[in-house]
């Protein structure tokens, strides 16, 4: 049954305002698929100096092993979304988790740095359907009522899912072939879709919108070009051509979407949602939150396996509190929405997320590792009070005949904040790094010209040279990165911590002082019947 708010409701089914009677079991199922694209975003942090020695990859290679999968994931996000509206979201889920298996087969037979990067590529293009997909599902699934706590939990498994992606990997490389990352993913994504065909239901958009085939090619032009530049922008400098070029290309590409999605009858993204401040804000406070996390990841790999000495399990079972706590913190956020309202309880996570950030700064060589622990639960436990009530604040502001392209936002915003934390702070820590290290690097007698340069690289690379050089040379020089990397890793994360603050007071004028996720009454997000609310679309081919 669906019925549509401006027009008069035809009676509702019995499970119009109770949500479907299986919806708990459903949330499972998407939370497997949910968790399964997030890790495969995080899973190769650990493999890299696998990668090097088992297929020769460049520097340039390997970040494009990682950066393919965002690449292509983020760019078709919002066209997957609104395919998934238009012609089913079920459907959307089972073809993205088809794709995505296939992605992780091709991986383990890849022999090429080339061929991987392509397989990557393509699982990034059906996990662009999947995530979408498992969020609009949600909000059809489940009532008004019980909508926000299923995000809180779809929105900690989300951000859990990073830490997951590392502490597997890491225990694979030790035990398996390099493949094993990739193939790991296979039998638990056809337990999705045999789980998915049987119990899932299915909904779309119960207007059958068009579709708007010039928006979805110029917002794929224009988040995938943003991305290029922010992803080239560290490699070959801000001020290069290519990276120059990059971001025109991703600024004319956006505006030109803009302007067609004011212009269209049927606009894939209706430009009038950004001006609902939850809708508005709560991508805001998504893309910096994952920002701050995807920041926070790339530096403590490098922390943990190169100042800390921990294998790749190692390192990625010291990442497993961060997990730990959001799925354990964000079912909580929802009580917590409801009863401080939706400003006080983003405003606290954000201030806990600067708090952590700002307690790693304190980090060096000698830190125990307890100390890191703290810091990570501190960040991580203000992540997942602040990622499910944004979330719910984005989904609850859209008709749910575009619960896809709304999930669409959502993870747009979360992988262009991932790219950009990946990126500003990378920066930062590399300027930085270089800065401090030249100068202990010279005064070291025994090394040579060449080898310094070398050095000044990466922490990596000066670490590799100190293990070579004699005696007193060598620790020096270790001391001396070592030294100079956490120096760089603490003004990186104060940057972080800068902006967090900065989000904090955007938080604090932009939305209500109370309240949860009250829709407008202006926006035709729920019709009802005698009295009671009936989703729109929410019950279209649900059995």
């Amino acid at each position: 049954m669906t019925t549509s708010p401006t027009t008069s409701p035809t009676p509702p089914d019995e499970h119009a305002h109770e949500g479907h009677p299986q919806r708990w079991t459903i949330l499972a199922i998407l939370v497997l698929s949910l968790v399964v694209v997030v890790a495969g975003n995080t899973s190769l942090n650990v493999a890299i100096p696998t990668l090097v020695r088992e297929l020769g990859a460049t520097n340039t290679q390997l970040q494009w092993m990682v950066d393919s999968y965002a690449l292509v994931f983020a760019g078709f996000l919002l066209p997957a979304g609104a395919l998934g509206d238009r012609f089913g979201r079920k459907g959307a889920l089972q073809f993205g988790l088809g794709v995505f298996a296939l992605a992780a087969i091709l991986s383990t037979m890849a022999d090429s740095p080339s061929q991987l990067i392509a397989t990557r590529a393509l699982g990034g293009f059906g996990a662009a359907f999947i995530m979408p997909a498992t969020l609009s599902i949600l909000a059809a699934s489940f009532p008004p009522h019980e909508r926000g706590r299923a995000i809180a939990v779809w929105a900690g498994f989300a951000g859990a899912g990073g830490a997951i992606g590392n502490i597997v990997s890491g225990y694979l490389l030790e035990h398996f072939w390099w493949g094993s990352v990739f193939f790991v993913n296979v039998p638990i994504v056809l337990l999705a879709i045999v789980l998915g065909m049987a119990i899932v239901p299915t909904s779309k958009d119960a207007t059958e919108t068009p579709l708007d085939p010039w928006g979805s090619l110029l917002s794929t032009a224009g988040l995938a070009a943003l991305l290029f530049g922010i992803i080239e922008g560290p490699e070959r400098g801000w001020t290069d051509p290519i990276t120059l070029a990059a971001f025109a290309v991703g600024v004319v590409a956006l505006a030109s979407f803009i302007t067609w999605e004011r212009r269209t009858d049927h606009p894939m993204l209706p430009i009038r949602f950004f001006a609902d401040r939850r809708f508005s804000v709560g991508a805001g406070v998504i893309l910096l939150v994952f920002m701050a996390m995807f920041g926070l990841f790339f530096i403590s790999t490098q922390y943990l396996q190169f100042v800390k000495q921990y294998s790749p399990f190692e390192a990625g079972l010291a990442i497993l509190p961060s997990a730990l706590t959001m799925v354990t913190v964000a079912p909580r956020s929802d009580g917590l929405v409801q009863r401080y309202g939706i400003r006080t309880t983003i405003a606290s996570g954000l201030t806990l997320v600067a708090i952590g950030l700002g307690s790693i700064a304190l980090l060096d060589a000698t830190s125990p590792y307890a100390q890191y622990a703290v810091s990570l639960v501190i960040m991580s436990a203000g992540m997942a009070t602040t990622m499910a009530p944004a979330t719910a604040a984005i989904m609850s502001s859209l008709p749910l005949d575009k619960a896809g392209v709304g999930s669409a936002v959502n993870d747009t915003t979360r992988e262009v904040g991932g790219a950009l934390g990946i990126a500003v702070i990378g920066s930062i820590l590399n300027v930085v790094y270089r800065a401090r290290v030249t100068d202990s690097i010279e005064a070291v007698d025994a090394l040579p010209a060449g080898l310094a340069e070398g050095a000044r690289e990466s922490v990596g690379a000066a670490l590799a040279v100190a293990r070579d050089l004699p005696g007193a040379a060598g620790d020096a020089l270790r001391q001396a990165a070592e030294t100079a990397f956490t120096d760089a890793m603490g003004l990186a994360a104060l940057t972080g911590a800068g902006i967090v603050v900065g989000a904090v007071v955007l938080v604090l004028r932009a939305l209500p002082r109370s309240g949860a996720y009250e829709p407008d009454p202006r926006d035709p997000v729920e019709a009802t019947v005698d009295g009671m609310p009936v989703d729109a679309g929410a019950g279209e081919d649900v059995p």
